[in-house]
């Protein structure tokens, strides 16, 4: 598997070479005879860069498609599945099917399915912790509506900020084409991304099942 360093993450790799420069130098300046200090400031520089392209690395991947298909926008683990009351958009009830992102997993979001983007909106907000449940209505976070090319279903997903994930970025706006598992954003440093569903939707997950982002396929229209 190739691996890449996502685009959204150079600003922040400088800042964390930065620090490791000037922490260094701190450690050489201050502390010249410390071995110590000298090697603190190493394994931390080194913890902090790593840790960053950790972050935002960005593996190369081969695809799940199919046209009955709906595919994991992003990887983590299922943490929500029921049946609850879409309020922005469908206003009407759906079958809700949420992904956790931990801090450890890629961040990359994609199009679960391919079609047009019929609804864009971003919401500033609060940033309680991804799992608490008003984190879906009260947290920043943007929500997206692809129509299906073919059938014309439309799905809604949710871009969630959380505790520690203080940064949405997208790359969609209303009247786009969605490819399926092309990317449509980034949640910088994890949080949830929610999915909601037509009911009587066939689901190929349970609660507790780990998925990755554009491979998984979550379920089938």
């Amino acid at each position: 598997m190739k691996m890449k360093f996502h685009k959204e993450g150079y600003a922040s790799l400088l800042l964390a070479l930065l620090f490791s420069v000037i922490l260094i130098f701190i450690a050489w300046h201050f502390f010249p005879v410390s071995q110590l200090a000298h090697w603190f400031s190493y394994l931390l520089s080194a913890f902090v860069v790593v840790t960053i392209l950790q972050f935002f690395r960005n593996p190369t991947r081969e695809f799940t498609t199919g046209e009955n298909l709906v595919i994991a926008p992003a990887d983590g683990k299922i943490v929500v599945i029921e049946e609850t009351e879409e309020k922005e958009y469908f206003k009407d009830k759906r079958l809700q099917v949420s992904i956790f992102m931990s801090p450890i997993n890629v961040h990359v979001n994609r199009y679960p399915i391919a079609g047009t983007v019929s609804f864009f909106k971003y919401h500033p907000g609060k940033f309680l912790a991804a799992w608490e449940p008003k984190s879906s209505t009260d947290n920043e976070r943007t929500t997206v509506v692809v129509k299906h090319a073919g059938k014309g279903t439309e799905i809604l997903f949710r871009q969630i900020a959380g505790a520690l994930a203080r940064r949405i970025v997208w790359y969609c706006k209303e009247g786009d084409v969605a490819q399926q598992g092309g990317e449509m954003g980034f949640i910088k440093f994890g949080s949830r991304v929610d999915l909601f569903l037509p009911l009587g939707t066939k689901l190929n997950v349970k609660i507790g099942d780990v998925v990755v982002g554009s491979q998984t396929a979550i379920a089938e229209i």
